[in-house]
C-alpha cells in the first residue's frame, strides 16, 4: 500500500473532491514527522506504537574489505504494533498460500 491508496481510501467518500482527501492525508502525515522531529511519542489506540530512539556510536566492518570504521550516534524510527494488528500477524500465518 502507498500514500495514493490511502487517499483513495480516504476520497472514496466524497468523490467530488479528491483533493481534499489528499490535503487531510499529507496533513496527518506532515504532523506526524513533526512530533517524530521533535522526539515526541505517538500512539495510535489498536494500531501500534511510535517513537525516536538514539542509537549509539558503533564500530561496523565492510565485508569485502574487512575494514573496520566507526558510525555517528543517530537516532532511528521504532515501532511496535497494536493488539488489533497482533492478531493480523497470527491470523495472516495459519491462512494457506
Amino acid at each position: 500500500m502507498i500514500k495514493l491508496d490511502i487517499v483513495n481510501a480516504v476520497g472514496s467518500e466524497d468523490e467530488h473532491q479528491p483533493h481534499k482527501a489528499e490535503q487531510a492525508v499529507e496533513t496527518v502525515f506532515e504532523s506526524l514527522k513533526n512530533a517524530m522531529g521533535r522526539g515526541q511519542r505517538i500512539e495510535l489506540r489498536k494500531f501500534g506504537v511510535f517513537s525516536v530512539k538514539p542509537r549509539k556510536t558503533g564500530i561496523g566492518r565492510n565485508p569485502r574489505t574487512g575494514k573496520k570504521s566507526a558510525f555517528p550516534p543517530e537516532k532511528r524510527c521504532a515501532s511496535s504494533p497494536g493488539k488489533k494488528l497482533q492478531g493480523l500477524e497470527d491470523t495472516a500465518a495459519s491462512q494457506p498460500k
